[in-house]
């Protein structure tokens, strides 16, 4: 059975050494469907969930394909919704950049603006950037996007959730005409879809995995408790599971909690927007290493945690609706791994509780805590019955010219489908 390699997609060898050296030898479905599309100058429109490796299904092509820069004057731009986010693909494709002879910088708040500002005049190829500070050092002439002819938007719900596409579309506005835009989101519809219509010309799109992917492969807990024991029951779920991230409402409720947890013996940090950019990478790294036990983040970190092996979720308040519960949730259960989702639910949360279930396709029931069954109760998403997809969606990868492409006959790994814009 063969397997499809980085350089039978056309990766250039120097990168393909680049990507063995860190231990990646064969492509994920994303980045076999994405990647020569992208490499081709074909604007790229792709929905794929959490940890389906999509940073190196454009990273890759990007890299390999854009040309040098000036000072204040890159030709690649990556806009990212979160400082978190921005600086994974920072590292991601700091990593492969040497290979080709390409420099990559990434610019977000909560830090200094001097060394980006430094960095920028020396020139870089390609910047990975939030809109906001972006948007800031354009105003203050730091940098000019009128050579960018490389444009990725990663996470453009996110994007829509959180505000940001007016500035998006300003920032896209002030690249060069002509331009390969790529997008990538965890939904393809609404302000996503208008975006598409506006900077994307006859996208190619790929699609692996389920509509909603980012906590398909974790199990749903619903837990009914009272106010008074949601931080012995939280801590419960930390013991049993180790690797934990909290989710509540609030900057303050946050900072509460991990002090609270630190009472109770366990090794929290908070996570927020009303940290510093340094609390914030360092409250990841402690997490990451094993030094810290629960990271205790408000919403605005959701979709910025990016580290493997979070065993549980809590979901300290409740989510405000189905999409922040996936942004959420998809923390832990990644690229296939199991994991536990917990909500605690209090005698007033019910019905929205019970709403929240319904569409998720989940069955509505609500539990009593039971640290020692995470493992093996609970619910997968999708487990009661769902109306059947439409516009042949399921069917295999099709090529450009319509005709059906042969799988890549790996095992264990969702198909990738693609068909034209």
């Amino acid at each position: 059975m063969s397997t499809t390699t980085f350089a039978e997609l056309g990766v250039p060898e120097p990168m393909v050494a680049a990507l063995g050296a860190r231990g990646v030898e064969a492509p994920f479905p994303i980045q076999t469907a994405a990647i020569p599309d992208a490499l081709a100058g074909r604007d790229v429109l792709g929905r794929a969930p959490t940890g389906s490796g999509k940073t190196l299904a454009f990273a890759v092509p990007l890299l390999a394909t854009v040309g040098r820069g000036r000072p204040h004057r890159p030709r690649g731009l990556v806009l990212a919704p979160t400082r978190e986010l921005a600086e994974q693909i920072r590292r991601e494709m700091g990593t492969l950049a040497p290979s080709v002879g390409r420099r990559v910088t990434a610019v977000y708040g909560g830090v200094s603006y001097r060394p980006q500002r430094d960095r920028l005049r020396r020139g870089v190829d390609v910047v990975i950037a939030t809109p906001g500070r972006l948007t800031d050092l354009l105003g203050q002439g730091d940098l000019t996007l009128a050579d960018v002819t490389h444009v990725v938007v990663d996470e453009a719900d996110r994007m829509a959730d959180m505000g940001f596409l007016p500035v998006v579309r300003r920032l896209l506005d002030a690249t060069a005409g002509g331009r390969q835009t790529v997008l990538f989101s965890a939904t393809l519809d609404g302000d996503v879809a208008e975006l598409v219509r506006r900077y994307q010309r006859d996208p190619v799109r790929h699609e692996v995995g389920a509509e909603t992917p980012d906590a398909g492969t974790a199990r749903h807990h619903f837990w009914r408790v009272v106010r008074s024991e949601r931080i012995a029951h939280t801590a419960a779920v930390v013991a049993s599971s180790s690797s934990t991230i909290v989710f509540t409402r609030t900057r303050r409720g946050a900072d509460r909690l991990a002090e609270r947890l630190g009472r109770r013996g366990v090794r929290a940090a908070a996570i927020h927007g009303g940290r510093s950019q340094r609390q914030r990478q360092r409250a990841l790294k402690d997490f990451a290493g094993g030094r810290v036990e629960a990271l205790v983040a408000t919403d605005v970190a959701a979709r910025g945690i990016h580290v493997d092996g979070v065993e549980a979720v809590v979901h300290f308040d409740l989510p405000e609706d189905e999409k922040a519960y996936l942004h959420r949730s998809g923390r832990t259960g990644r690229a296939g791994a199991s994991g536990a989702v917990v909500s605690l639910v209090l005698d007033g949360d019910e019905r929205a509780a019970r709403r929240l279930q319904h569409r998720l396709g989940l069955s509505g029931r609500l539990g009593s805590p039971e640290p020692s069954a995470l493992a093996s109760g609970g619910e997968l998403l999708g487990e009661r019955p769902r109306p059947e997809a439409r516009d042949g969606q399921g069917s295999r990868p099709r090529s450009g010219n319509g005709r059906p492409r042969s799988g890549n006959g790996r095992r264990g790994r969702a198909p990738a489908r693609r068909r034209r814009r």
